[in-house]
């Protein structure tokens, strides 16, 4: 049994498939967006609960990643409104252009003694996919999570990263 998967092996990428690494640049375009910190707003709430329905998990996010911390445009599951970077899986998943998925988190050396596995929410199940802007900057993610581990199939991450295309819609028209 596979127990992450970052990138499909079948599918080699290209540098002009992969977000920018410039995060003084990411920085300045989700700065320049005027989205962090501002209030409830439907399209991204649609988001999230499409998505927890759709996936049948308990807690669904649009994060968007700021220098020091993760903050939740939109949750579906959690109370929190932001969690430190340090702990935030987003901060990997921004780091690539196709869905991080992964199955168990306690089988992840990124993750196993990350307090968001260890503690409250008990992350088991991850797969966010980046938000990824026309610069090719990626500003957060759209998320899935579940406490327990569970698999997440091709068509699964295809329909993921096409939500990521609503948020990211959602983000430019606001």
């Amino acid at each position: 049994m596979t127990i992450c998967h970052d990138i499909d092996p079948a599918h080699s990428l290209s540098t002009a498939d992969e977000p920018i690494a410039d995060e003084p640049a990411r920085l300045a375009a989700l700065h320049r967006s005027g989205i962090l910190d501002t209030s409830s707003d439907p399209a991204f709430e649609n988001i999230v609960s499409w998505a927890c329905d759709h996936f049948r998990v308990p807690i669904a996010l649009v994060s968007l990643l700021d220098a020091d911390r993760q903050w939740f445009k939109a949750k579906r599951g959690l109370d929190i409104h932001q969690t430190p970077r340090d702990v935030a899986f987003c901060h990997f998943t921004i780091q690539q252009s196709l869905p991080l998925v992964v199955e168990d988190a306690l089988f992840d050396t990124r993750f196993e003694k990350n307090p968001l596995v260890l503690g409250s929410p008990f992350i088991r199940f991850y797969a966010g996919a980046p938000i990824i802007n026309r610069d090719r900057l990626a500003l957060g993610s759209v998320c899935l999570i579940d406490m327990v581990p569970r698999p997440f199939s091709m068509v699964d991450r295809m329909v993921l990263a096409q939500l990521t295309l609503s948020a990211l819609t959602a983000i430019e028209t606001r």
